[in-house]
């Protein structure tokens, strides 16, 4: 009887197996595609974003010209002071030449001030009447807040107390003239290379001529409402950083950047016909990079290629061994060899009965 049994089960899996082995059974799977792109040329700009620390236009430190007691401090650290106005008194009789002297660049100043003053309330009464454009107006409106910044800046730490004895070499505070705001940062030698190759120079009249509009992000995320331009740029890199200090200067007609502060700038860069790939498609081998391009057969064969960053943590651009109309493998790409094929014709779709 038991001989009967195992005769049995061995003959229905014996049917079973051909079965199998004769369409029968369950259909083997269909292999997957991978996923390719096909590489096209296209125009994009580039935000590139670089840490910087803000300083006023004309952050001027404030030391005595003498020695002697520090007889009245005349401010408190964060005043808004004018040109002209006391800040120390050590010594009557030296201090007053110096008080004559910035009462005059206060005049000026003031002057400055008036004439902004007539213009922007030219242009309003003007813009009021749809005779002029509202940028010219804005324009207007702008130049006059600077010029009204312009005469005022503002007190920082004051370290000294009255009574104190001070010399030439001791520190007082610092006045921070914020009618402009100086971002400085620090420039990699490859981006520099890849600006030069689109016609940038260090040039103080190409910067003021042809430097994008930059923008400043503030710590916390917020996008500063003013752009900034390029303003200066040092003609030598940095043998030991491998890089170039530029400054960028943001008008402050509200008074809303303060110096110290810290954030990013961000410098649009442009990039004409170039040709995006995403990173996932780069197989990194030591110091080569490599994609697989599919050929008309849906096999796969290695590339070496070149690639530039375009910082946005997903994309390079391609710079040799690839060009226009070339398919590559993306997701997956690690994982492939030489030869693989890679692309596979949908499954039949069944037929309903």
């Amino acid at each position: 009887m038991k001989k009967k049994n195992v005769l049995t089960w061995a003959m229905t899996l014996s049917t079973a197996v051909a079965l199998v082995a004769c369409g029968g059974g369950v259909p083997a799977p269909t292999p997957e595609s991978y996923e390719t792109v096909t590489i096209k040329k296209e125009n994009i700009t580039v935000p590139m974003k670089f840490s910087a620390k803000l300083k006023g236009e004309t952050d001027v430190t404030i030391t005595p010209q003498v020695s002697g007691q520090l007889v009245k401090i005349c401010v408190t650290e964060g005043d808004l002071v004018k040109k002209g106005q006391v800040l120390f008194i050590i010594d009557q009789r030296d201090a007053q030449l110096e008080l004559q002297s910035a009462q005059a660049n206060l005049q000026a100043a003031i002057a400055q001030e008036n004439s902004a003053r007539i213009e922007y309330e030219s242009n309003k009464n003007l813009y009021e009447k749809q005779i002029v454009s509202k940028y010219t107006f804005e324009t207007a409106e702008n130049s006059y807040n600077q010029a009204k910044a312009s005469v005022a800046g503002s007190i920082g730490e004051i370290p000294v107390r009255t009574g104190d004895q001070v010399s030439p070499s001791i520190y007082l505070t610092t006045v921070s003239g914020n009618a402009n705001m100086d971002a400085e940062f620090s420039l990699p030698e490859t981006i520099l290379s890849m600006m030069l190759s689109e016609g940038f120079n260090t040039d103080p009249s190409y910067l003021a001529k042809m430097s994008p509009e930059i923008g400043f992000i503030m710590k916390n995320g917020t996008e500063y409402d003013q752009k900034g331009k390029l303003t200066r740029a040092t003609g030598v890199v940095n043998a030991s950083t491998g890089t170039i200090s530029l400054k960028v200067t943001f008008p402050n007609p509200k008074g809303q950047l303060y110096s110290g502060m810290q954030g990013n700038i961000v410098i649009p860069l442009k990039e004409e016909g170039v040709m995006v790939i995403p990173q996932e498609a780069v197989v990194k081998l030591q110091d080569k990079q490599q994609v697989y391009k599919v050929q008309p057969d849906s096999t796969v064969t290695s590339v070496e290629v070149t690639t530039q960053d375009i910082f946005d943590g997903e994309h390079y651009i391609a710079l040799t061994g690839l060009k226009e109309g070339d398919r590559i493998v993306t997701v997956g790409a690690n994982n492939l060899h030489e030869g693989q094929k890679v692309l596979f014709p949908a499954a039949p779709a069944k037929s309903e009965k």
